[in-house]
C-alpha cells in the first residue's frame, strides 16, 4: 500500500499569515528591536549611494538604516498599514525611502536590480523557504550583500513560538521559521549563489516591569500572540498566559521577580553572492 501526502496549500497559508501579522500593531513591537537593524546594516557595509532592499520590512527598521547611510533604500512587505507607518517614520527623519506593497516570495523588481538586500526577523516568516531565498537572490547583482537577522530555533524567541505552537499548531508540512536562525539552512539555501558567508550570534534583550508585563505587552501587539490567545477559550488563554510567563521569568536575568531582562539570541549572517 501506498500513501501520498497533500502539500501545504500555501497561498492559503499566506493568506492567514498576512492577517496575523495585520492584527496586533507590529510597529509597536519593532520599536523594541530597532538596533538589530541598526547593527546589521553596519555589519553589512552598505555604502552611500547603493541601492538596498529591505524585505518583509514591517514598518521599516532596516529600510530606514539603510537610508541613514546614504543608501537608497525600498522597503517591502504585504501589510499596508505597516508600510503606512515607515513612510510617516520616513517623513519625520526627512529621508527619501519609498516603501511598496509586495511579497517576498515573489518580489516585484527585476533581476540584479540592488547592491543588497535586507531582511531582519521577516522573510524568516515566508512559508516557502526556497522560493524567498531564490528570489532574494534574483534581486541582487553578482557581487552583492544579502544580510539577515533570524531568530535562533533555542533562544527565547524560539522557545516562545514553541509554546504558542503547543496551543495553536504551525500549518502542516510547512518548514520552520526559525530554520533560518540556523547557518546549517542558510547555506542549504544560499550556499550555491553565496562566495561568502559569515554568521555571528547576537543577543536582543527585552525589558518589561514584570513577567505578567511581558504577556500583556505581546498579547495585546505581536499578532502571533494575539492569534494563539484568542484562538483559546478562558482556560486556556489563562494556560497560556501562565506558561509564557514562566518562560520569562525563567529567562530573566535578574531573577528577584521584580522587572525582568530577557535576552533573546538571533543570528545575524551577511553573504556575499558570486
Amino acid at each position: 500500500m501506498t500513501t501520498t501526502s497533500t502539500p501545504p496549500d500555501l497561498t492559503a497559508i499566506k493568506a492567514r499569515q498576512q492577517q496575523t501579522w495585520s492584527s496586533g500593531n507590529f510597529a509597536v513591537v519593532a520599536s523594541r528591536i530597532v538596533l538589530a537593524s541598526e547593527l546589521l546594516a553596519d555589519t553589512a557595509q552598505l555604502r552611500a549611494g547603493s541601492r538596498v532592499l529591505d524585505v518583509a520590512c514591517g514598518n521599516g527598521n532596516a529600510t530606514l538604516a539603510a537610508a541613514r547611510s546614504g543608501a537608497t533604500a525600498i522597503g517591502v512587505d504585504y501589510v499596508p498599514a505597516l508600510l503606512e507607518d515607515g513612510r510617516a517614520r520616513a517623513v519625520s527623519e526627512g529621508l527619501d525611502v519609498a516603501f511598496q506593497l509586495g511579497d517576498a516570495e515573489a518580489l516585484p523588481f527585476d533581476d540584479d536590480s540592488f547592491d543588497a538586500v535586507l531582511s531582519v526577523f521577516g522573510a524568516m516568516f515566508a512559508p516557502d523557504h526556497r522560493r524567498t531565498a531564490e528570489e532574494i537572490v534574483r534581486v541582487v547583482r553578482p557581487g552583492g550583500t544579502v544580510g539577515l537577522a533570524s531568530w535562533t530555533p533555542d533562544g527565547f524567541i524560539g522557545q516562545m513560538f514553541r509554546v504558542i505552537t503547543s496551543y495553536l499548531p504551525a500549518p502542516a508540512g510547512v518548514q520552520s521559521p526559525l530554520l533560518w536562525g540556523t547557518e546549517v539552512h542558510l547555506r542549504k539555501l544560499f550556499g550555491v549563489r553565496a562566495h561568502d558567508i559569515h554568521s555571528v550570534e547576537r543577543t536582543c534583550t527585552f525589558r518589561y516591569p514584570s513577567a505578567a508585563a511581558f504577556v500583556s505587552f505581546f498579547r495585546r501587539w505581536y499578532g502571533p500572540t494575539l492569534q494563539a490567545f484568542e484562538s483559546l477559550d478562558e482556560d486556556g488563554r489563562a494556560a497560556l498566559g501562565a506558561d509564557l510567563a514562566a518562560l520569562a521569568s525563567a529567562h530573566d536575568v535578574h531573577r528577584d521577580n521584580g522587572s525582568v531582562a530577557i535576552p533573546a539570541r538571533y543570528l545575524e549572517t551577511v553573504l556575499t553572492l558570486a
